[in-house]
């Protein structure tokens, strides 16, 4: 799979809202990049598909940009998936595995389709696939004090010298590379960060493309799994993790 940012599309983009930055099909994948900060009379509309639970927990918020966020994430999923399951938004039912992980539930349990979301800020990316598990990751490029020891923690041997070997000026988009990369992986998974961070290695430097080299000893190549990278705003890195066509 190629880097979504240079991969072709299938037939362009797809406009499925207002608010909606960038869309991408690629080898039945569909990925879409939205932004989360709305006028309230919109985030007010938008409300009105959640459920009650969604209700509830946006409610318990103390601040309103991050409740107006969730209303607005959650709303925008419910749209992404409402027109591919060809059903009214406020229908869609979801349900949550041990480690957090969404699908449908209810009278769309057996629907083949998988879907994940993530965001960082005000941005809010989702994932979309027919039949094959999926993880989706984003962050805001940005300088992290501890960079170094967090790497030197959480990622792999190789990855941490391959972090430690970027020039300073490339570190912070290398560490997020590595960062949404496992990230998306450990999501497709649906383990979490219950799921040993050092067990696999991806790439990170930035403009080499994102691969997995390794699962354990299973060379990357063999794992099942195919790692792409797309570049959802200016400052912004993202990683989609899909499992391999059978």
């Amino acid at each position: 799979m190629k880097d979504l940012q240079s991969a072709p599309l299938d037939g362009g983009p797809i406009s499925w809202h207002p608010s909606e930055v960038a869309s991408f099909i690629d080898n039945g994948l569909e990925v879409v990049v939205t932004q989360l900060d709305m006028e309230p009379e919109v985030v007010s509309a938008l409300a009105t598909l959640l459920s009650d639970t969604e209700r509830q927990r946006a409610s318990r918020f103390a601040f309103d940009r991050d409740r107006s966020r969730f209303i607005v994430a959650r709303a925008r999923l419910r749209e992404l998936l409402a027109v591919n399951l060809g059903v009214p938004p406020e229908s869609v039912e979801l349900t949550y595995g041990a480690h957090g992980k969404p699908s449908l539930a209810g009278p769309f349990v057996d629907s083949d389709l998988r879907f994940n979301v993530s965001h960082s800020d005000d941005v809010a990316v989702y994932a979309v696939s027919r039949g094959r598990e999926i993880g989706i990751d984003v962050e805001a490029v940005r300088m992290i004090p501890d960079a170094d020891e967090i790497a030197a923690r959480f990622f792999s041997r190789r990855e941490a010298e391959s972090y430690l070997a970027l020039d300073p000026a490339d570190k912070p988009t290398g560490f997020f590379n590595c960062w949404t990369r496992k990230e998306a992986f450990i999501k497709a998974l649906g383990d979490g960060l219950h799921h040993p961070l050092d067990s696999f290695d991806v790439s990170l430097a930035p403009g080499e493309p994102a691969q997995i080299h390794r699962v354990g000893s299973v060379p990357g190549s063999l794992c099942g799994w195919q790692l792409c990278s797309f570049t959802a705003l200016p400052g912004y890195v993202g990683a989609v993790c899909l499992a391999a066509a059978s």
